[in-house]
């Protein structure tokens, strides 16, 4: 019981940092989704490729792009803006490296949400006199809805399991920016068994939970398509 007790601060500090990054991610990823869906512009494979990128390269390399970003001479660091923005090795750095690491599979998921709808309802839609906006809104979003959902739990589940980026940009500080998975990277190397079962029983079980809520609302997507 002892491991579980200890386990709620680095768990809370996931669920925290977890929970923003997919707000973060969020309208940003089903936004590329819809775009990438719906239009064909110039240089739509770059923009393809760039927003997967953080699948196929190695989190720390991803880390530290985002270090070089937000270091004190970067684009985003303190001796480039007028302010000091406070970011490195804090919650938030991690917060940011769990929505970049996050961003390609609420983007993917979303976009095949959006191809799931039929363009010839939205195009009747738009006949009765609806904007393109009113369009997406009243007609587009709910009939995705399920898929978006799912789109969005996958993210929240990647930001939860996110080790390497946020190792580089936020460190391992205990209480302040030592999320679960780096929580449990900890214990190993200190031999801390107890801490170190409880923190994967519970991420296992948090996985678990997410994963199947996921397949069941693509199973549910699916079902009613069928029907209709």
């Amino acid at each position: 019981m002892d491991g579980f007790a200890d386990a709620a601060v680095p768990l809370w500090l996931s669920l925290k940092v977890a929970g923003l990054a997919t707000l973060v991610v969020v309208v940003p990823g089903f936004l590329v989704g819809l775009a990438l869906s719906r239009r064909e512009f110039p240089g739509k494979a770059v923009v393809e490729t760039i927003v997967e990128l953080p699948l196929v390269l190695p989190p720390t390399a991803v880390g530290y792009m985002l270090l070089l970003t937000f270091g004190r001479d970067g684009p985003l660091g303190r001796d480039t803006l007028p302010f000091d923005p406070g970011i490195l090795f804090t919650w938030r750095a991690a917060v940011i490296a769990a929505a970049v690491m996050a961003l390609p599979l609420v983007a993917r998921t979303a976009r095949i949400a959006f191809d799931g709808v039929d363009p010839r309802l939205e195009r009747m839609a738009a006949s009765l006199g609806m904007s393109r906006w009113r369009v997406k809104w009243s007609v587009t979003l709910p009939i995705a809805g399920r898929g978006l959902m799912a789109a969005a739990l996958l993210g929240f589940t990647r930001a939860l399991g996110e080790f390497g980026a946020t190792a580089i940009v936020a460190g391992n500080i205990e209480g302040k920016t030592q999320t679960l998975a780096l929580a449990i990277f900890n214990d190993i190397n200190e031999a801390h068994e107890e801490r170190a079962r409880a923190l994967v029983v519970i991420a296992v079980v948090i996985a678990f939970a997410a994963i199947s809520l996921v397949g069941w609302l693509q199973r549910r997507d699916k079902k009613l398509r069928g029907e209709a």
